[in-house]
């Protein structure tokens, strides 16, 4: 809607080709565990660095739907880097009780929060 108005917008994922399918017009994709896109809480300059990388897929990405990965690691290993929610997002609820709304989702078929 933003976009139809003439605002550019970016979405920074971690789940670049989920994003996609929704139809982002720009996508600027990073490695960190999913509640931390920007990067560690307190991280002030680590953020910042996230965040102006966003900033440039938003000005120089000129192909609708264009993914670009952004140059940022996590620092923890994988095991130190789990972030969970006190309860799973709603589209982590509905794929576990339907996981064959995958392949849906996937091709940009979003459905409402009634259809579960």
């Amino acid at each position: 809607m933003l976009e139809a108005e003439g605002i550019a917008t970016v979405c920074l994922s971690m789940v670049p080709d989920f994003t996609a399918a929704a139809g982002a017009p720009r996508i600027a994709a990073i490695e960190h565990p999913c509640g931390v896109p920007l990067g560690k809480p307190g991280d002030r300059a680590g953020q910042t660095a996230v965040l102006r990388a966003a900033l440039d897929v938003l000005h120089n990405a000129t192909t609708p739907g264009q993914v670009v990965h952004l140059p940022f690691t996590w620092p923890d290993p994988p095991r130190a880097s789990r972030f969970e929610p006190p309860e799973p997002p709603p589209i982590a609820q509905l794929l576990k009780r339907q996981p064959w709304q995958l392949r849906r989702l996937l091709s940009g078929d979003i459905p409402t929060h009634n259809a579960a």
